[in-house]
């Protein structure tokens, strides 16, 4: 073998290599994706259950809280995503989180319709609200311009 071809060999060794790595990263990886949306997008794209999703919005009026589990809605003006959330979710709720602030919650699309939520995200301050949950609640009209 000569040294052009053992170094054309090498670099194709190492470009599969590489590409090999990449791939199982991003196998590894798409379990972890999550894709942001609002109440409305999930009710029109009928999503599969099974998804791993985003849900923003404000928290409908109506949840319920018992000593292992919450329940509520996350509501963008026009529909309503039911979410559970029990177990780590449930030892994490945000000192904020009550009916009618801004959330954001991630997990696992259910049969039925329900988001099984492994984490919720309430805002932290009167100025901080997610930058798709104000473009949402713009869609529907329920955004005021004197909030930030």
């Amino acid at each position: 073998m000569t040294r052009k071809q053992f170094r054309l060999v090498f670099i194709a060794g190492a470009v599969a290599m590489v590409g090999l790595a990449v791939g199982l990263m991003l196998y590894a990886m798409r379990g972890a994706v999550a894709l942001f949306k609002s109440p409305s997008e999930v009710a029109e794209e009928h999503i599969e259950p099974g998804a791993r999703l985003r849900i923003g919005g404000l928290v409908a009026t109506g949840s319920q809280k018992t000593a292992t589990t919450l329940t509520f809605a996350v509501t963008d003006g026009s529909h309503e995503l039911p979410v559970d959330c029990v177990g780590e979710c449930f030892a994490a709720i945000p000192d904020l989180f009550r009916e009618g602030q801004g959330v954001v919650a991630e997990g696992v699309l259910a049969a039925g319709g329900r988001l099984e939520a492994d984490q919720i995200l309430a805002k932290h301050d009167e100025r901080y609200m997610p930058r798709e949950v104000v473009d949402a609640l713009k869609k529907q009209g329920r955004w005021q311009e004197g909030q930030k």
